[in-house]
């Protein structure tokens, strides 16, 4: 069974693992619901209780698909989700704050949940045009109305974080962070743990490369989002599959997945991060949460972080389109 771990100190304690949502719905390929509700209920079984969705997963679908997934089992489930784009025709147009819009977001939410509350709440992007002490002076009054226990940023800046905690307590950030990610490292990492705010890392997988299951961008449907990917385009895909190798050559030595050793330097990174790999199929669940109780010696990770240090890792992490939306 998987431990438990803090989110910030306001209480919050969820699954050392979380299961990310998202490509139930959105962005990977083609969903399958009886599947995906099949694994989520796999994963409450194994002690996993933290899921992450959000508004934008679908949009709306993916929420809808938790809320059929916990009917008669909403207490054993924390539920994470996020706010924050606009929409036109089932396609972002920009990013929407507005204190209206968060409130109204909250209630069309929770009617596709199905649920009396949100455990967390997480403003998606920053929205530059309004004041995050505006957001999360809003996001704290649904805390005391009762539809929302903790709040959450996700991809936010020091300076926002700092801003936002002063307002009410953060309880966590959302963020990328991987043996393949580690732009968090620098400045972010040490500032939410000065203020005592969790990390949940998503991507924990570094998109297919630390398994050694990417792609070329090119070998993806339109539909799918890696191909876009700049990181799986030319020189840069070829650069990354061969840094990567490091995580698979140290899966072959401990007779585990490259998946495991991947999760298992996440969740080594300190207790209070919480990564939320994400998957649709049971057998990969099954596989993830098998990291937890796995092990890496000092010279272990010292290899692993050598092979894959920010400068090895080929081409930025998002298009334009994409980074416009991350405040750093």
């Amino acid at each position: 069974m998987l431990k438990t771990r803090k989110l910030g100190n306001q209480g919050l304690e969820v699954s050392e693992l979380g299961l990310g949502c998202m490509g139930m719905s959105y962005a990977y390929g083609t969903p399958d619901d009886a599947e995906s509700i099949a694994t989520i209920h796999r994963a409450l079984d194994l002690g996993m209780n933290f899921f992450d969705t959000a508004e934008m997963y679908g949009p709306y679908t993916n929420e809808e698909l938790l809320g059929r997934a916990f009917k008669n089992k909403r207490n054993e489930a924390i539920i994470a989700t996020k706010f924050g784009f606009s929409f036109h025709n089932g396609q972002v147009t920009g990013l929407n704050s507005h204190p209206d819009n968060i409130k109204k977001f909250v209630e069309d939410s929770l009617k596709r949940l199905q649920t009396t509350h949100i455990d967390l709440l997480f403003q998606h992007r920053v929205d530059p045009n309004i004041p995050i002490e505006d957001v999360v002076g809003t996001m704290s009054d649904l805390v005391k109305e009762g539809k929302v226990r903790f709040l959450g940023l996700s991809e936010a800046s020091a300076s926002n974080i700092r801003r936002a905690h002063k307002t009410h307590p953060i309880s966590a950030l959302q963020s990328e962070y991987s043996l393949w990610e580690r732009n968090l490292e620098p400045e972010i990492l040490p500032l939410i743990r000065e203020l005592n705010i969790g990390l949940v890392a998503y991507s924990p997988l570094g998109r297919g490369f630390l398994t050694g299951t990417a792609k070329r961008a090119e070998e993806y449907p339109e539909s799918d989002y890696r191909r876009k990917d700049p990181r799986m385009q030319g020189e840069n895909y070829t650069r990354n599959m061969k840094a990567a190798e490091a995580v698979q050559n140290l899966a072959k030595e401990k007779n585990v997945s490259p998946s495991q050793i991947a999760i298992a330097w996440t969740l080594l990174k300190g207790n209070d991060i919480v990564p939320i790999p994400g998957t649709k199929r049971r057998v990969y669940l099954d596989e993830n949460i098998a990291a937890a109780s796995l092990s890496l010696s000092n010279d272990e990770i010292h290899v692993l972080e050598k092979a894959l240090a920010p400068e090895v890792v080929s081409g930025p992490r998002y298009i334009p389109e994409i980074f416009k939306f991350i405040d750093r």
